[in-house]
């Protein structure tokens, strides 16, 4: 296990790339103190890669995206979970392990995306078209997992779709989402018309402009992209695709469409690649903040409850989704 000085060196080497000795001589102070805290409560900190490097490296046990930092949480024995992300993100950890105490850093922290269907919605969905399978992206409420089929995520939306013998299927709630999964399978595809209010803002024009500009610079697009801009760019895939295609494929320059911070973290992972900036920001995954993270900590706030029922039924078409991956 590294010490607090290890993780404190580790944090200034990652962060650094982003920002002045003086941001993070300013900064430190709170780092140990988090570091501090984590070990006198028995906290586990996830951190989702839309997070500044301040609080991405250094302090985070686990990072990556919202799935994969939801599962970690069950294979540590910690009194806290604290899920540096989005309000859904959290949810999603409690429903997996619902006996830990999990907190978000800012109760303001949402998604346009998983706010743009309710679970009501769902249910008017099944009305509309009975016997129709519905598959909900992962960034979507506690309260829409508890109706839908089955839940999906960006890496693997195309499998869960292909996994059902309808030849017809409901996905929700990204409609851009559900537009690069048409291209993908012969299934026809009913989206709900929801978008995440960063990768919405991507356009054909800023490839063209990416292509004029960077002519050797690699484009990668996240599938909350439009699918005109997906169609145009070198690589379409999830945040921990993308990580992993940069690395096989060696490339030099790279471009990321999706939100800004994940091309500030993939600086530190791949630091012989130069990433050129896009560059959207999400305001909801900026509100949390070294500060707030030691808040969160010291005050142990602000908590997410589920009912049980809540969570059970939620718990369901996620269980599914694993059982197909």
């Amino acid at each position: 296990m590294k010490s607090t000085e290890e993780k404190v060196l580790e944090w200034r080497e990652n962060a650094g790339k982003t920002y002045f000795k003086e941001e993070l001589d300013a900064r430190e102070p709170l780092v140990r103190e988090i570091l501090a805290l984590k070990e006198q409560k028995n906290a586990i900190l996830l951190g989702h890669n839309y997070m500044t490097p301040d609080v991405y490296y250094g302090i985070s046990d686990f990072v990556g995206d919202s799935l994969a930092l939801a599962r970690k949480s069950l294979e540590v024995n910690a009194d806290i979970v604290l899920f540096n992300g989005v309000h859904f993100m959290a949810e999603t950890a409690k429903i997996l392990n619902p006996k830990a105490k999990v907190l978000i850093a800012d109760l303001k922290a949402g998604c346009s995306l998983a706010e743009s269907m309710t679970g009501a919605d769902v249910r008017a969905l099944r009305k509309k078209y009975p016997g129709i399978p519905i598959v909900s992206y992962i960034n979507c409420t506690a309260d829409a997992k508890t109706e839908v089929d089955i839940i999906c995520t960006s890496a693997n939306a195309v499998k869960i779709v292909e996994s059902f013998d309808s030849d017809t299927v409901i996905v929700a709630p990204d409609g851009y989402l559900a537009s690069n999964i048409q291209k993908k399978t012969e299934k026809k595809i009913i989206p709900w018309p929801g978008k995440c209010m960063v990768h919405e803002l991507y356009t054909e024009f800023d490839v063209d402009m990416a292509r004029k500009s960077f002519p050797n610079a690699t484009v990668i697009a996240h599938p909350e992209c439009k699918d005109t801009v997906t169609a145009k760019v070198d690589f379409t895939g999830s945040t921990s695709q993308m990580g992993k295609f940069i690395r096989e494929s060696k490339a030099k320059e790279v471009m990321l469409m999706t939100e800004c911070s994940m091309g500030d973290n993939l600086r530190a992972e791949f630091p012989e690649v130069v990433f050129i900036s896009s560059c959207q920001t999400c305001p909801h995954m900026k509100k949390i903040t070294l500060e707030k993270v030691r808040d969160a900590l010291k005050y142990e706030q602000f908590e997410i409850t589920l009912t049980q029922e809540t969570i059970e039924r939620a718990r369901v078409p996620l269980d599914r989704m694993l059982a197909v991956v």
